[in-house]
């Protein structure tokens, strides 16, 4: 039986490990807490990277540890590479997860091996005051130079609304620096890395198609499984659906796919998953990186199953223990498949949470879908709201015949769980 420690779980990681195809041949170990669960997350509060790295190292230096694993971006991922490498086990290189994590970094990479398709960037402090600070013209877009979940990425009309966007209470601004410690602390011992998590970026505006290109690396050759498009909601940056197949026309999914392996040799990336975020414009063609995430996306490994009857997942794990991924088709019943993040923007909770007794009896007349509930009140929404803009309640997976009947059931299922 192999054992795998599992960085920092995500609800999908735990919903997927613990399917029992997989007792008897993997022991799960996990290490890491939520950061968005109170108690859990308390222990953020007096979190040290490097104390914890060495705890995990001594004990798996007594006990016997095959493979880690680890598909959270904000600590997850990096601390993985660096244990494995502490362990001599197989892992990433920590530097190139540290620039592909580093939004202003990893653009300067991309700006030197595909200028054509790097959008025009610049850096500044969280700290700007005054708009001769900003080193970029409005409108554009800006983020945090490390972040997860969209966090405060947002369009920039004109400067008074990015003074307002960067406005935090004191609590926020210890949460905030708390958050991206870790990465200050690695990055500082493994580069010479100038510009800090402290920092946000600004980008040029971009239209389009956005897109996921998701795939791995082993001994250097990088694979693409698949590409999914992203859909918003109208007139918001926010995230509506994830849906598998992509409509993209084949050759600009031939395009996109060559570039990911510019791009991902161009860092530095050797081994592991990646989900890679694109821009592609239609009218001329023209591709755009927005992001490269050193991991894979595990909310959407559901869509490249439900499809293709390949499971991601179980690929992940053999390239942890150092083999080529196993690529085993199952036959499926899905044409189409979605990640549907279900949002609202007023604010306001649910005016009515769905009961234990109707998500079992949902679960039970969906037993292919797979729901995640994020249900927030008080501070924790508030504090949603002015992160991202609109509060995620819950996100449902699913697959199904046709994209109409795919809709279909997803308006079935939310009109029986939710009232807005």
């Amino acid at each position: 039986m192999k054992r795998i420690l599992v960085l920092f779980a995500k609800d999908w990681d735990r919903l997927e490990f613990g399917r029992p195809e997989y007792r008897g041949s993997y022991e799960f170990l996990f290490e890491g807490f939520d950061l968005f669960r109170f108690p859990e997350n308390a222990q953020l509060l007096g979190f040290d990277v490097f104390r914890y790295v060495n705890r995990l190292a001594a004990r798996f230096r007594r006990e016997r540890l095959d493979a880690i694993v680890s598909n959270n971006e904000q600590f997850g991922a990096l601390i993985a590479a660096v244990l494995a490498e502490k362990l001599g086990l197989p892992g990433n290189d920590p530097r190139a997860v540290i620039t592909a994590q580093h939004k202003f970094y990893a653009r300067t990479v991309y700006a030197r091996i595909a200028p054509e398709a790097t959008p025009r960037f610049a850096a500044f402090p969280y700290t700007v005051r005054h708009r001769e600070e900003l080193p970029f013209e409005l409108p554009c877009f800006v983020k945090p130079v490390k972040a997860t979940y969209s966090v405060l990425a947002r369009r920039i009309e004109h400067f008074e609304q990015l003074r307002r966007h960067l406005r935090f209470w004191p609590f926020e601004k210890f949460l905030i620096k708390r958050l991206v410690k870790p990465f200050n602390d690695l990055a500082a011992w493994y580069t010479d890395y100038r510009i800090d998590a402290h920092h946000m970026i600004a980008e040029e505006l971009l239209e389009g198609v956005q897109v996921n290109l998701d795939g791995y690396v082993h001994e250097g050759e990088v694979r693409v499984l698949g590409i999914i498009d992203a859909n918003m909601y109208p007139g918001t940056q926010a995230f509506a659906s994830f849906e598998y197949p992509s409509l993209v026309p084949a050759d600009a999914q031939e395009r996109m796919t060559a570039l990911a392996g510019r791009v991902l040799q161009g860092i530095g990336y050797r081994h592991g998953f990646f989900n890679m975020e694109l821009m592609w414009q239609p009218d001329t063609g023209r591709l755009h990186i927005i992001e490269v995430n050193p991991r894979m996306a595990s909310q959407l490994a559901f869509l490249y199953e439900a499809v293709d009857g390949v499971n991601p997942y179980r690929m992940a794990l053999d390239l942890a223990l150092g083999d080529a991924p196993r690529i085993e088709q199952a036959a499926t019943a899905h044409r189409h498949a979605a990640s549907f993040a279900l949002r609202k923007f007023d604010g306001k909770p649910l005016t009515a949470e769905p009961t234990r007794e109707m998500i079992a009896q949902v679960k039970r007349d969906y037993p292919d879908a797979r729901l995640m509930l994020y249900l927030k009140r008080g501070s924790g929404l508030a504090r949603e709201m002015k992160w991202l803009g609109s509060y995620r309640y819950a996100v449902v997976n699913m697959g199904a015949r046709s994209a109409d009947d795919l809709y279909q059931r997803l308006q079935a299922m939310r009109s029986r769980l939710f009232v807005e």
